[in-house]
């Protein structure tokens, strides 16, 4: 990914992170034992938080499949990328795991404290961005401003970074510093909430599956490493409990009893709502290019979602042990849409929907207008 680019860059980082984390079981205290009430109210909170990153990050990522801000530009997921992501994220998994063995872990949460504070920030900033447009009245004045990074002289000159933005961008920034500062201080799970579902929106948003092929790779290929993480080795458990940074969704299950400062949480990571909710958003644009007034790929695949991790929990509870989520997810977000389409027809449709990159398919506008002007 391009370093001009942070939003998407620090969702794809978290995302590659988080994904080394999975779903986590019930986080449970021999001295507190959760009552039905607060276990009921934790488990469909996580639900409740799962479902607003994926459905809103995937009606935002229609739009931003149009823009041609570079800030906003998706990022592609090819084939081979999809291939090798399971690869990379069993390394990354394992070299953390050896990190936290091997090292202090409190100095190790330190670092990546400060480094997840910067990507919540700029992450919380963009997800707030299109509301505060709304927000804010006609007649507040809003100026532009271009922060630009030039290499060279005159005639070699080379831009490393140009990035437009607005007085409301700095509102957004500036807010996001405070939630920034009291994580940082803090560690609160509401701060960690906030910049949680910032990465998972982000991340749905502007991370593009290229086509509904690259999608079964890359969901087959990551359910097969949940999998094997979580049930063949200890390693996954071990990191995710070490592992202090908002990279997982988290709800108090003595809420009730402790309030705002209760400290059981039921965890759920954000590789469990990012992974299934890049391959619901490309049906959504699926959906979006059949032109047919019609959202039945993305409702399919939204529902099976919610199935796939009320079955994940409901095993996680009864068995008392982590469950990989993935395990459920994706035969469930897979399955529902792939049905859908052999009833209608449109499986071969489907799986034909190809997606351009932005950048390539401007390049293939300019040559095509360039052999019409030239016949």
């Amino acid at each position: 990914m391009s370093e001009t680019e942070p939003v998407p860059v620090a969702a794809a980082e978290a995302l590659n992170i988080t994904d080394s984390n999975g779903t986590q079981a019930l986080n449970a205290s021999a001295k507190f034992v959760a009552t039905p009430e607060g276990t009921a109210l934790a488990y469909g909170s996580l639900v409740f938080m799962a479902l607003l990153p994926i459905f809103f990050g995937a009606l935002r990522s229609v739009t931003c499949s149009k823009s041609k801000n570079a800030s906003d530009m998706p990022e592609t997921i090819t084939g081979r990328d999809a291939a090798r992501f399971p690869i990379i994220a069993s390394c990354t998994l394992f070299g953390l795991y050896l990190f936290f063995k091997v090292f202090s872990q409190e100095y190790i949460n330190l670092l990546l404290s400060v480094y997840f504070f910067g990507l919540g920030v700029l992450a919380l900033s963009h997800t707030m961005s299109p509301l505060m447009s709304r927000i804010f009245p006609e007649s507040f004045s809003n100026k532009q401003y271009q922060l630009l990074f030039t290499q060279g002289a005159e005639e070699t000159k080379e831009e490393i970074v140009n990035y437009e933005f607005d007085t409301k961008n700095l509102v957004c920034l500036l807010i996001s510093s405070v939630v920034g500062v009291w994580y940082l201080l803090k560690k609160h799970w509401i701060a960690n909430n906030l910049f949680g579902l910032a990465f998972a929106l982000n991340g749905v948003e502007l991370l593009h599956l290229n086509n509904v092929s690259t999608g079964c790779i890359l969901l087959g290929g990551l359910f097969v490493y949940d999998v094997f993480w979580v049930f063949g080795t200890n390693v996954m458990v071990t990191v995710a409990k070490s592992f202090e940074a908002p990279i997982k969704l988290v709800f108090p299950q003595d809420l009730l009893e402790r309030g705002l400062e209760a400290s059981n949480f039921a965890m759920l990571g954000l590789g469990d709502i990012v992974i299934p909710g890049i391959f619901i958003a490309l049906l959504l644009r699926f959906d979006v290019s059949l032109k047919k007034n019609s959202r039945t790929y993305f409702y399919s695949s939204f529902l099976a979602y919610i199935f796939g991790l009320g079955l994940t929990i409901f095993i996680m509870h009864t068995f008392k042990h982590a469950q990989p989520a993935l395990l459920y997810l994706v035969p469930a977000c897979v399955g529902f849409p792939v049905i859908v389409a052999l009833i209608k027809g449109e499986l071969t449709e489907m799986f034909r929907y190809e997606e351009t990159p932005p950048e390539l398919a401007d390049g293939k506008e300019d040559s095509e207008s360039e052999k019409k002007k030239d016949q």
